[in-house]
């Protein structure tokens, strides 16, 4: 039976096609004309990511690295590149949809061989995912396509609810009809088409439960919101739709985290990118996000400013937690970031270590749910009292 494709994703697979046959045609001719076949890839390394202070994004930088064939150092993860590309080409030839796992499990094999002494050996393709994640990761930076646009699948993570209408394959779904639900972001975010919208903002929660109670307590409506959740450290799917939000629809993205390094890191992911997957920066980054909060500065006031705590003492000894020594330690790291070195910025880290006090979304909640959704996020965004 034919596989029933829309428009957009037949282009998307066309293009990825096109990509990958140009890239890897260029390996064949070099053999044809009998030259050494090797691979000039982008390094994925810490010390050769860039912050790049105007566009505020993470990107990855100019050093590259040559994989050989003939050099005995590169020539496995040589061929275990070339196997996933051709594993990942014949899956858009045949218009398939193959998971991350899928793309592990049809490139691990056995090879044998007999060795300079005649000996049988056996070697595998690949043992652990990792391995196999990893080069497709190189795929990526080498074809400067993202495995989305490979049509590559992964698992959903974040979820949206608000008044929009959206386009997914041949079905058009009103994301204000979900219930007590909410629509699971697809893992190809660039094929989900904008019908209509009506809203003022983005709402982006890091706490899947915060999310459910401001859906069910009609948040989104009242406010003319779109409410997001990335449940945790956000996936590339999640962002990319946060990001086509703001970029397309000229929506601002306001981000709400507990306040602790974990929490305001998840907001910078958003923000500026992934350290470990800078490369990706450029279409899965929104720069202009806002940290709406939950900081430091919220729960204890601010005297250079005059600004007031939500909280009253009671409710600090309640609901703050003491910061552990791994939270310590985020919050060192994070104060050494280039894009943690703005003023606000620092002073927030310095409080948090000074105080070594951490706070939950859910502790606003303590004070009603109505606290969290009629006073505290409105006030916050009407007051411009965010962090750029």
């Amino acid at each position: 039976m034919a596989v029933k494709m829309s428009s957009i994703d037949i282009k998307a697979r066309e293009k990825a096609v096109k990509v990958l046959h140009e890239k890897f045609r260029e390996l064949a001719e070099k053999i044809l004309r009998g030259e050494e076949p090797k691979l000039i890839i982008p390094k994925r390394t810490l010390s050769n990511t860039i912050y790049d202070s105007e566009r505020k994004i993470l990107l990855l930088g100019n050093d590259t690295f040559e994989r050989s064939f003939l050099d005995v150092r590169e020539s496995r993860k040589f061929m275990q590149t070339l196997l996933m590309a051709s594993i990942i080409y014949e899956a858009l030839l045949n218009n398939e949809y193959p998971t991350i796992r899928d793309l592990y499990y049809r490139g691990k094999h056995t090879i044998r061989y007999r060795d300079y002494k005649g000996r049988t050996v056996e070697e595998n393709t690949w043992d652990e995912q990792k391995e196999s994640d990893s080069v497709l990761r190189d795929i990526e930076v080498y074809t400067n396509l993202l495995r989305e646009e490979m049509l590559i699948l992964s698992k959903e993570k974040g979820k949206v609810v608000g008044d929009m209408r959206i386009r997914s394959g041949d079905d058009i779904i009103d994301l204000s009809k979900m219930g007590h639900g909410a629509y699971a972001i697809e893992p190809t975010p660039d094929l989900i088409e904008f019908i209509d919208v009506n809203a003022e903002f983005v709402l982006v929660v890091e706490k899947d439960a915060v999310f459910q109670q401001l859906h069910r307590a009609g948040f989104w409506r009242k406010y003319k919101a779109i409410l997001v959740t990335s449940a945790g450290q956000p996936d590339r799917a999640t962002r990319r739709f946060v990001r086509r939000l703001n970029e397309e629809l000229g929506l601002p993205v306001y981000i709400l985290t507990d306040a602790d390094p974990y929490g305001w890191y998840i907001y910078s992911v958003f923000k500026i990118g992934s350290i470990t997957l800078s490369y990706e920066s450029e279409r899965l980054a929104t720069p202009k996000a806002l940290f709406l909060g939950v900081s430091m500065t919220d729960i204890f006031g601010d005297k250079e400013t005059g600004k007031k705590p939500y909280l009253s003492e009671v409710e600090r000894r309640n609901f703050i937690i003491k910061a552990k020594k791994a939270d310590i330690k985020r919050a060192q790291e994070l104060m050494n970031y280039e894009w943690f070195k703005t003023p606000r910025w620092q002073k927030e880290l310095k409080i948090f270590l000074e105080k070594k006090s951490k706070l939950e979304i859910e502790a606003l909640t303590g004070k009603g749910l109505k606290f969290l959704m009629d006073t505290y996020i409105p006030q916050k965004i009407n007051s411009g009292d965010w962090i750029d």
